[in-house]
């Protein structure tokens, strides 16, 4: 079974239930079909951006948010096809379909820049705070969707 499957029922896995050790983690992959090491889990882990929490039932991996926005951050450099402004807005032009993840995802990070997203299916409109302030969102827009992403 490939990476993306392993990953993907790694955090299935820690969503649905405690797990307070690797070798537990490594029990409930092989259950499901994986057979791993504890030096790929371990890696696996750190990709994903799993931490180790302390609950009410001890301690247990659990996926942060900031690893959920780190992971998204990655994919959404690749369904960015190009980035144009003039003095009012900024045009994004996305894959068939993704235009409204890749708003939903400049509206989560609350920059002071922009005022406001609009999505088509493969189109976002970037609304500036200011239009004085243009070239400022334009280079805020590609730091986060391009440059940040290792796309650009």
């Amino acid at each position: 079974m490939n990476r993306a499957n392993r990953h993907f029922t790694i955090k299935e896995i820690i969503q649905s239930q405690p797990i307070p050790s690797q070798e537990e983690l490594c029990v409930e992959l092989k259950k499901r079909g994986f057979d791993i090491t504890q030096a790929t889990l371990s890696r696996d882990l750190k990709e994903l951006g799993v931490v180790r929490i302390h609950s009410e039932e001890g301690p247990r991996y659990a996926l942060t948010a900031e690893s959920e926005e780190r992971k998204m951050k990655s994919l959404i450099g690749f369904e960015i096809t190009s980035i144009d402004s003039n003095e009012a807005m900024v045009v994004i032009r996305t894959l068939p379909g993704r235009a409204p993840g890749v708003a939903s995802f400049l509206d989560s990070l609350h920059n002071p820049h922009f005022l406001g997203t609009v999505a088509g299916d493969d189109t976002v409109l970037v609304l500036p705070s200011s239009i004085k302030k243009i070239h400022r969102t334009l280079q805020d827009i590609k730091y986060a969707l391009v440059e940040h992403t290792g796309q650009g």
